[in-house]
């Protein structure tokens, strides 16, 4: 241990504060949360600017405690806002700012439901100076060796141990002075996703919405914003903004955006409302990995949805190019979620999903009942790792797909499902069939450019009015009991 681990200076130490007062209570969070940001970035400056510092430099991050010694007063028919069993459970908080809504709902979900305070204070998890500068644009962590003196000797840094996904994979236990976990995520791994989120997307973390759509190509941001400057025009829309990738945003309908020359790995586009209950739109290109990845960090946001429209292969000659298929189940042989949620655990279809889904074909199409069928296909979605599928011998899959029920096949749709009941996401899938390659109708360039231009605004819009319909829906309603597992934290 050197000296500098033996000497280390830290904000005063605040005593920890009851709260019955869930707003009360997040007020205080942010008073923690700021000073320990600010005392980190004020030791930053000063270290990089002069001598090697005598002394460790380390803040915590706050948190919140809950404990209770009853298992009465919870509401059932809830999915969240209780502990599935009496004791202490706490969890490390971060940017209490941008999560400030959801943790007053949490925190006063909470307080009514065990008629207890929630305690309010500083925690033993030390903030990574990364985290800390990572929102002041004018502050940077030099690489290793650039600094003048190693970073870890005075400063924490990112620690892969507290930032894991033990906790929603259902593997973590309770402490060893017996705290269990309030929250799904810890501090450390929502700073992370935070920090990644900005990477892949060209966007703040700010300005993610409630409802999430990926899709798989470009085609569909065009439409996206084409639809986002028509509501913007519209003052009853109820939508104030529209954040394009690189964080440009406009009010006006009319406006110019100035898009950068150089796209990020997910550009992503941001309809926005006050509230936050309107609509993100993620390219996550192709690939269940970069869907893997684009969930695996949104989910720290807690989104009410999220909801794939992208393009899929017909396996069923009765189909057409510009047919729909509603997922709901999914033959998962794309391998990027094993480790983490084994095969054998089935993906329920979510009957709130499915029905605003539905009706969203419905609208757009103006089919409804027995004629909706001439155009959509419920049923199986198999995902495959392999986007050449179709350059290998048929024997063997086309056997599994059959025997499967499978109507269709693309690469990302079983990941964002998936993820979405491991995350505790609702979720859902609508794909356009844009080619059939069993049947002989390939994706070529000019049969793809006119289906192109035929349907994707159509899809789109399903999409966007289902997400509509979920964001009048109320929250415990449309966060299903079904994605819980026996014994769950208390925040969604």
């Amino acid at each position: 241990m050197t000296a500098q681990d033996q000497i280390v200076r830290s904000p005063e130490a605040r005593p920890a504060r009851d709260f019955t007062d869930a707003v009360a209570a997040v007020d205080h969070l942010c008073a923690l949360y700021d000073e320990a940001v600010s005392f980190l970035r004020k030791g930053f400056t000063e270290a990089l600017s002069g001598p090697q510092p005598a002394h460790r430099i380390r803040a915590f991050y706050p948190e919140i405690r809950l404990t209770t010694s009853s298992f009465a007063g919870i509401d059932t028919r809830l999915s969240f806002g209780h502990v599935a069993s009496p004791g202490t459970h706490a969890t490390t908080i971060t940017r209490p700012d941008l999560f400030r809504n959801y943790l007053i709902q949490q925190i006063r979900l909470l307080i009514e439901n065990h008629d207890v305070p929630v305690g309010i204070g500083v925690s033993q998890t030390p903030m990574p100076v990364h985290f800390a500068v990572a929102q002041d644009a004018r502050m940077n962590v030099p690489h290793e060796g650039a600094a003048g003196f190693t970073l870890r000797d005075v400063f924490d840094v990112p620690d892969l141990g507290t930032m894991d996904d033990d906790i929603i994979n259902g593997l973590k236990g309770a402490d060893a002075d017996g705290t269990a976990p309030l929250a799904p995520f810890t501090a450390q791994r929502v700073d992370y996703s935070l920090a990644r989120l900005a990477h892949y997307t060209a966007t703040s973390p700010a300005h993610f919405q409630n409802h999430v759509l990926f899709t798989n190509y470009q085609f569909y941001v065009s439409e996206f914003e084409a639809y986002a400057r028509r509501v913007l025009a519209d003052p009853e829309s109820g939508y104030a903004s529209f954040v394009a990738t690189g964080d440009t945003e406009i009010t006006d309908a009319a406006a110019a955006l100035d898009i950068p020359r150089q796209m990020p790995q997910m550009p992503t586009y941001h309809l926005k409302k006050p509230d936050g209950s309107g609509i993100t739109l993620v390219n996550i290109g192709v690939g269940p990995s970069n869907a893997k990845t684009a969930t695996d960090h949104i989910a720290v946001l807690r989104p009410h949805a999220w909801i794939m429209v992208g393009h899929c292969a017909g396996l069923r000659n009765t189909q057409r190019l510009g047919d729909y298929v509603l997922a709901h189940a999914y033959l998962r042989e794309d391998g990027v979620l094993d480790a983490d949620l084994p095969t054998w655990v089935p993906i329920p279809a979510l009957a709130e999903i499915q029905i605003a889904l539905e009706e969203a074909v419905e609208e757009v199409t103006q089919l409804e009942g027995y004629e909706l069928k001439r155009i959509m296909r419920t049923g199986t979605v198999a995902s495959v790792d392999n986007r050449n599928w179709e350059l290998r011998d048929h024997s063997g899959p086309v056997r599994r797909l059959s025997q499967s029920r499978a109507i269709a096949l693309d690469m990302e749709s079983a990941t964002i499902a998936a993820n979405g009941f491991r995350f505790r996401v609702p979720y859902g899938t609508l794909l356009c069939v844009s080619d059939k390659p069993l049947h002989g109708e390939l994706k070529l360039p000019g049969m793809a450019s006119a289906f192109y231009t035929d349907q994707v605004a159509r899809h789109l819009m399903i999409g966007i009015r289902a997400m509509e319909t979920l964001a009048r829906m109320p929250l415990d309603r449309l966060h299903s009991r079904k994605l819980r597992a026996f014994d769950e934290t208390a925040f969604l």
